[in-house]
């Protein structure tokens, strides 16, 4: 089997078990490590939880149609990721939105080689989930997808 077959065929399947090892992950971390979460990360949880339950399902019946559900939920997620992962790195975000209430959000309490933090892996969790979902599209999708662009490129 090639790598794309692989892919295009498990795709529902892995994409869950990231999902799972991000929320597992983030409640390590805030149940069992006792780091509480800032406003930022909370708002990345309400894009991720909701994928355990909808990929478990889909991968279980297979079901591709939920790509479109999931990838929304991935890239607005990602968003915020992307955006706390620069109010941690970089000190002028911090004052754009600053967190008034609770943990601020450009502390982070796990700095491995001075780069990877929690909204980093929880990026990187998105991106997976994100290219994943992007390799199990069915060829009726990517067929439309092309005829969209031709049907624009045409006109």
């Amino acid at each position: 089997m090639k790598v794309k077959g692989f892919f295009k065929t498990y795709s529902l399947y892995l994409a869950w078990m990231v999902s799972i090892i991000a929320t597992g992950g983030s409640l390590y971390l805030s149940e069992v490590l006792l780091y509480e979460p800032c406003k930022l990360c909370w708002i990345q949880r309400i894009f991720m939880y909701p994928q355990v339950i909808l990929l478990g399902i889909a991968s279980y019946k297979d079901d591709r149609k939920i790509i479109s559900y999931v990838l929304p939920l991935s890239i607005i997620g990602g968003c915020v990721s992307i955006f706390h992962y620069l109010e941690q790195m970089v000190p002028a975000f911090s004052k754009i939105a600053p967190c008034s209430v609770g943990i601020p959000c450009n502390v982070d309490y796990l700095n491995w080689f001075g780069f990877i933090t929690i909204p980093l892996l929880a990026l990187i969790a998105f991106i997976m989930i994100i290219c994943l979902m992007l390799a199990g599209r069915s060829d009726g999708e990517e067929e439309d997808i092309e005829l969209n662009e031709e049907q624009t490129i045409i006109r």
